[in-house]
């Protein structure tokens, strides 16, 4: 898992880089590198932590 995925906690609001479509996430778990998290346009996901670094989102529009 990368360092940035480690810092990742519920509430916690994230982009996935290679799906903009699906719009902005809450995290909703990070446990063992799996993180869960629900997005606005896709619905709740499961990340696999080692394959994909999620952007922390600090402000939004």
């Amino acid at each position: 898992m990368s360092e940035l995925n480690a810092l990742l906690e519920p509430g916690m609001l994230v982009s996935h880089p290679d799906r903009p479509d699906w719009g902005l996430g809450q995290v909703q778990s990070n446990i063992g590198g799996r993180i869960t998290v629900n997005f606005r346009e896709e619905g709740k996901v499961v990340i696999d932590g080692r394959n994909i670094t999620l952007l922390p989102v600090f402000e939004t529009e």
